[in-house]
């Protein structure tokens, strides 16, 4: 019997106001408060509830053979609880089904992972913590950020006792093999995401210029039933329904059908730790790869010289703020490693630029770097300011 494993990724970032070089020294201030409240509780009526409700109809009316995964940065748990409680609650209902399962991620979905190992250990068991506290759930395994994964953060996350992670079934890394099979990194577990049947959902479902719209339940289960392999991994971003894929496209009708109509063609529903393929092999990746972009790598993110520079000034004050030792400045110094800022500092265009611009609130790569360095420079004025107060 093959397995449908559906994972969602919960994340919205904290966005910084528009903060000028005269700001600096004024006041510190570094959030966009309206801008934040205003699209949580936009994203909360048009995709988190209405599709919360409908996960948990699905899971009562299959009698629990219909499982879901999710992983919920720390950053929107702190924006669910200012913005709408509501949403918090509706996860703590789809938990307590025990057919939900929520994974560990990067507290403040970040790219520590890429910076320092330190901070990434820490990320991790803050994000654990909250996971634990707000879900009653201990995460088992693992979604990086962006599902950003290499041999060496494979171990690293080993080390940290988890025995699942989940990776971008990239085909440069693949090469001929197939994402639906489970595969070792090291001591891990690797579940790999099929992207082609993930973006089918995530970017063309609306499409009608595609040859395949309109995607109908019974469609999609034909492919998803003539893939080889033991397990089907669909992995997006849950904002997919309702926000990128808006409720007149018919995604909320689709997907209702979808787990009926996978049931009926012989199809079993698990959770990631639940996937229980033994390994087919081993996959080798010594180079970090993603699930953005056409590369299937990290230049997203890093990948000109601003989003280093930033990145570079970021990290640089990582033993200061632990000097500090201030929940105030740690605060800040979680939200501005909110890996969407070095996103907004994109110049890549092409086929991924309408990517990159949707999602990007500045006019410009450069002035996304010009307002973070900004942010970034009064924070570490302050950081200096509080280290010699505290000597």
């Amino acid at each position: 019997m093959k397995t449908v494993c559906f994972y969602f990724q919960v994340h919205q970032p904290m966005r910084l106001r528009r903060y000028r070089f005269f700001d600096m020294g004024r006041h510190h201030n570094y959030l966009d408060d309206a801008a934040n409240r205003s699209i949580m509780q936009k994203v909360a009526r048009r995709c988190y509830l209405p599709m919360n409700a409908l996960l948990l109809r699905l899971i009562e009316k299959f009698e629990g053979r219909f499982r879901v995964t999710f992983s919920i940065s720390g950053s929107a748990v702190e924006q669910f609880k200012s913005f709408a409680p509501e949403v918090l609650e509706s996860f703590r209902k789809l938990a307590a089904t025990g057919c939900v399962e929520f994974l560990a991620e990067t507290y403040s979905h970040s790219l520590s992972s890429l910076a320092n190992m330190d901070e990434f250990r820490s990320e991790v068991e803050r994000h654990r913590a909250m996971v634990e506290q707000e879900f009653g759930q201990t995460p088992r395994a693992f979604r990086n950020t962006e599902l950003i994964y290499s041999d060496d953060i494979g171990a690293e996350v080993s080390k940290m006792g988890f025995g699942t992670m989940l990776a971008e079934g990239a085909k440069h890394v693949l090469g001929w093999k197939s994402p639906n099979y489970v595969y070792s990194g090291g001591s891990l577990r690797l579940l790999l995401r099929n992207y082609k049947l993930s973006d089918d959902i995530a970017f063309r479902f609306s499409n009608r210029e595609w040859s395949e719209w309109p995607l109908t339940a019974q469609k999609y289960v034909d492919w998803v039933s003539e893939g080889a392999g033991d397990v089907t991994n669909l992995f997006m971003d849950y904002e997919t329904f309702g926000e990128h894929q808006w409720a007149d496209s018919g995604i909320f009708d689709f997907f209702e059908r979808l787990p009926g109509v996978m049931l009926d063609r012989g199809l079993e529903f698990a959770t990631v730790s639940e996937v229980g393929y033994e390994s087919v092999g081993s996959l080798s990746c010594p180079h970090p790869m993603s699930w953005a972009d056409e590369e299937r790598d990290v230049t997203a993110w890093l990948g000109n010289e601003l989003q280093d520079e930033a990145f570079g000034k970021l990290y640089g004050l990582r033993e200061k703020v632990l000097a500090v030792d201030d929940a105030d400045f740690y605060f800040v110094w979680r939200f501005m490693q909110n890996s969407d800022h070095f996103y907004y500092m994109a110049t890549k265009w092409l086929s991924d630029g309408d990517v990159h611009t949707y999602f990007n609130p500045y006019g410009s790569a450069y002035e996304a770097f010009i307002n973070y360095m900004n942010v970034l420079a009064d924070f570490s004025i302050e950081l200096d300011r509080k280290l010699e107060d505290k000597n």
